[in-house]
């Protein structure tokens, strides 16, 4: 018998029951982030979602205090509440059993809870979609505050200062004005111009997260390891994938305490760790994949000097793409050695 409790809030519809569109969220601990993040998931926010059949599965990772079916219900009839008790310290189980009880033709995973989306990417990513259905959608990651939080944190960046930011944007007004208070992640930190890391918003069609058998559940440490990496990397090296990023879109990491894992435990964060890891189960070292993207969307101007950074900077490395996956792993926070 499975040691995993799952206690479903609500019941799949029938396979005929289908729809366009199923976003997966997990959260673990997100009290103060994870409202944000779904109030970004709301036909009030995506532009032009009126005609868009979608629905948002959370999941609750086991989180020591629940997440409340009544607060997710109350973004709108697309919302759901998928609750895991007992639940392992690895995000990838939560993935899966969100997608298995989705209902989309296609998939979009947010592993993180805490990333507030831009405001144009359910309606790009769906005419990405008409344009050719074997597609992966990204929008690239980036930081709420003036630096990588990992960086900004050790001098005084807090959630006081980050909740004050939004107001001073009159943030959910114009999601758009995130951009204006952001930086690049590290995993991200090419922008639109360069090869991805991973992506905290990945949308793909459900027959292709089939065929790849959806997240790896061997990356069983807490907060899952590589686990979105080593997904999107598959996913890159698929065959006959068109390679897309949204242009002028993004998801924005919130900071919070926690990860998206189930237990009280120790999150691994030396690369070397996370490493050991992924080469136990892929029987290689993990890389940053290197598969051509096309530009899709458009670009905001609150957008444009982060465009700007993300080229002069694949420019500056585009003869070195060790220098590119060093330059991911430094500024994730990863590698062993600090960013000079």
């Amino acid at each position: 018998m499975s040691l995993v409790k799952r206690i479903f809030r609500f019941e799949r519809k029938p396979a005929t029951d289908t729809i366009d569109l199923s976003l997966v969220v997990v959260a673990y601990d997100m009290a103060r982030e994870l409202p944000r993040t779904l109030q970004s998931m709301t036909r009030q926010y995506q532009l032009e979602s009126a005609d868009i059949n979608y629905e948002v599965i959370v999941v609750d990772n086991g989180s020591p205090n629940p997440v409340n079916n009544t607060l997710v219900e109350s973004f709108g009839p697309e919302f759901r509440l998928l609750t895991i008790a007992d639940a392992p310290p690895s995000p990838a189980h939560a993935v899966n059993e969100g997608v298995r009880v989705s209902r989309g033709t296609y998939v979009g995973i947010v592993i993180d809870g805490a990333r507030i989306l831009s405001p144009g990417i359910l309606r790009w990513a769906i005419r990405a979609f008409s344009a050719d259905s074997r597609s992966l959608i990204s929008a690239p990651g980036l930081h709420l505050g003036p630096d990588i939080q990992r960086i900004s944190t050790q001098n005084g960046y807090t959630k006081e200062i980050e909740d004050t930011l939004l107001e001073r944007i009159t943030w959910p007004d114009n999601g758009y004005r995130l951009f204006e208070i952001s930086c690049l992640a590290g995993s991200s930190i090419l922008g639109w111009s360069g090869p991805m890391a991973e992506s905290n918003c990945v949308l793909l069609p459900r027959s292709l997260f089939d065929e790849l058998g959806g997240y790896e559940e061997k990356f069983s440490s807490p907060g899952g390891g590589l686990v979105n990496l080593d997904f999107y990397r598959r996913c890159c090296e698929a065959r006959d994938v068109a390679n897309i990023y949204l242009a002028g879109e993004g998801c924005f990491h919130q900071l919070h305490g926690g990860v998206t894992t189930g237990g009280d435990k120790v999150v691994p964060t030396r690369f070397e760790d996370l490493q050991e890891e992924y080469s136990s189960i892929r029987g290689k070292p993990y890389t940053v994949p290197q598969k051509p993207a096309t530009l899709f969307g458009e670009m905001p101007p609150q957008a444009i000097h982060l465009m700007a950074e993300g080229a002069l900077r694949t420019l500056a490395d585009k003869h070195d793409s060790q220098a590119i996956h060093t330059a991911h792993m430094e500024a994730v926070g990863l590698a062993a050695k600090p960013v000079n």
